[in-house]
C-alpha cells in the first residue's frame, strides 16, 4: 500500500509514540499476560488504522471534458441554491462530499482550468456536515476559471478531527482535471458552488469516489 506524503511525519510519530508507550507498559508495569495482549492489539490496530488513512488509492482518474468530477470519496450531504458571497458572488448550486474518516482525504481538481482565486481561512471545527461549516470551519477557497470560461468555487472544510488543511492551487497556476488538490487529515468536507444551468448528476446520500464519478455536467 502506497502512503501519501502528507502522512509521512505523522505515520512517523504515531509509530515511536505508540511503540514507546506499549514497550515501557511491558516492560515496567506488571499486568496479566490477557491484559498486555489486548493493549498491545489495541495499539497496533491505532497504529495501522492511522497509516491506512494516509493511503494512496490504486484507481484510473478518468477525463471528462464538460464534467465536474467529484473532488473527493465520501458522501453528497448537500445539493442547494445558494448565493456564494466570497468570489463568485452570485446564486450557484451548491454539492457538497462529506469525507469520514474511512474515506480517502485526498483532494482532485474537478475539472482543468486557471486558479483565479486563492484563500485560507483559520476558523472553527465543527462537525463537518454542519450547515455553519462552510462559513465558519477552518476552510481554503479556490476559484477556477475552467477551459469554457465559466468559474466555479471549490472549498476544503475541515471537520471536527481534521486540524489541518493542505491545499497545493496557487492562484495563476493551470491546474489539469484530477491533478492533487490537497489534503484534508482526519474527516472533513469539500465543497463544489457550480453555475444554476449546471446538470447536477448525483442525489442526496450518493456515495461518490474523487476522480470517477461525475458530480455534474456543464452546459
Amino acid at each position: 500500500m502506497k502512503l501519501h506524503k502528507e502522512g509521512n511525519v505523522t505515520v512517523i510519530v504515531t509509530f515511536f509514540v505508540i511503540f514507546g508507550l506499549l514497550a515501557g507498559y511491558l516492560s515496567f508495569i506488571p499486568s496479566p499476560l490477557w491484559t498486555q495482549i489486548i493493549i498491545t492489539t489495541v495499539g497496533l490496530i491505532i497504529y495501522f488504522r492511522i497509516v491506512y488513512f494516509f493511503r494512496v488509492p490504486n484507481r484510473n482518474l478518468d477525463q471528462v471534458t464538460n464534467g465536474i468530477l467529484s473532488p473527493a470519496d465520501g458522501e453528497v450531504v448537500a445539493i442547494e441554491e445558494v448565493y456564494e458571497e466570497e468570489f463568485l458572488k452570485t446564486n450557484c448550486l451548491l454539492v457538497s462530499v462529506f469525507m469520514s474518516p474511512s474515506n480517502v482525504h485526498i483532494n482532485w481538481i474537478p475539472n482543468s482550468g486557471l486558479i483565479t482565486y486563492y484563500k485560507y481561512h483559520p476558523g472553527k471545527h465543527l462537525i463537518a456536515w454542519h450547515p455553519k461549516s462552510s462559513t465558519l470551519n477552518e476552510r481554503t477557497s479556490i476559484g477556477l476559471k475552467m477551459q469554457n470560461d465559466k468559474e466555479i468555487l471549490i472549498r476544503q472544510i475541515a471537520g471536527a478531527l481534521a486540524r489541518r488543511i493542505v491545499c497545493y492551487a496557487e492562484k495563476g497556476k493551470i491546474m489539469q482535471q484530477n491533478e492533487e488538490l490537497g489534503f484534508i487529515k482526519f474527516g472533513s468536507r469539500v465543497d463544489l458552488y457550480l453555475p444554476l444551468d449546471t446538470n447536477v448528476n448525483v442525489k442526496l446520500r450518493d456515495k461518490v469516489i474523487g476522480g470517477q464519478t461525475v458530480i455534474a455536467y456543464i452546459n
